[in-house]
């Protein structure tokens, strides 16, 4: 039987403030957003702070949506699931998304990622503008601007792991920091 009152209480002691597994929908990305917007305003947030939480949120749902490899799994006959959590303690919105990915795609996102995670704020702008500007997508649709835009918008470095299933897949966890003023 689920001890629902122990994770309950893990979830307390972790600020988790949203927290869902399952296939990624438009229909669940447009609720998700109206529920975080929802909390926010409960939390009485300042709307700085909202708006950057809400497009970077609005950047980590599209790529789960858009980027969750349909994978065959031992333990699963199909599997597009991820997971989404958003915590919120002292100093930040915590961001984590988990989704599998085919081993294959992961040397390129990881390049992509470390690439990402090299670039100076301003570096960051001009290869976001150098993206923009060469007009190539992927054959899912985007230009690979989200994780850029994610750490533009935030200042932080993106905080990722895989953690390989087995010799076909691999679990993709993100977790983005998206910090809050500090009150004097």
């Amino acid at each position: 039987m689920i001890d629902a009152f122990n994770i309950y209480n893990r979830m307390e002691k972790n600020h988790i403030l949203l927290s869902f597994k399952g296939d990624i929908t438009a229909d669940l990305l447009t609720s998700i957003l109206q529920i975080m917007e929802y909390k926010m305003d409960n939390l009485n947030e300042v709307p700085k702070t909202k708006r950057k939480v809400y497009n970077v949120l609005v950047e980590c749902l599209q790529n789960l949506y858009h980027h969750s490899d349909e994978t065959k799994l031992d333990f699963n006959d199909a599997n597009k699931g991820a997971i989404f959590m958003i915590a919120k303690n002292e100093l930040s919105y915590d961001i984590i998304t988990g989704n599998f990915v085919g081993n294959k795609s992961i040397e390129p996102l990881r390049a992509r990622l470390d690439k990402v995670n090299s670039l100076t704020k301003e570096e960051l702008k001009e290869y976001y503008k150098t993206i923009l500007n060469n007009g190539v997508t992927s054959l899912k649709g985007g230009g690979g601007l989200g994780m850029i835009d994610i750490a533009r918008k935030t200042g932080e470095k993106l905080e990722y792991n895989f953690l390989e299933i087995d010799d076909k897949v691999s679990f993709f966890t993100l977790i983005i920091k998206v910090s809050q003023p500090q009150l004097i």
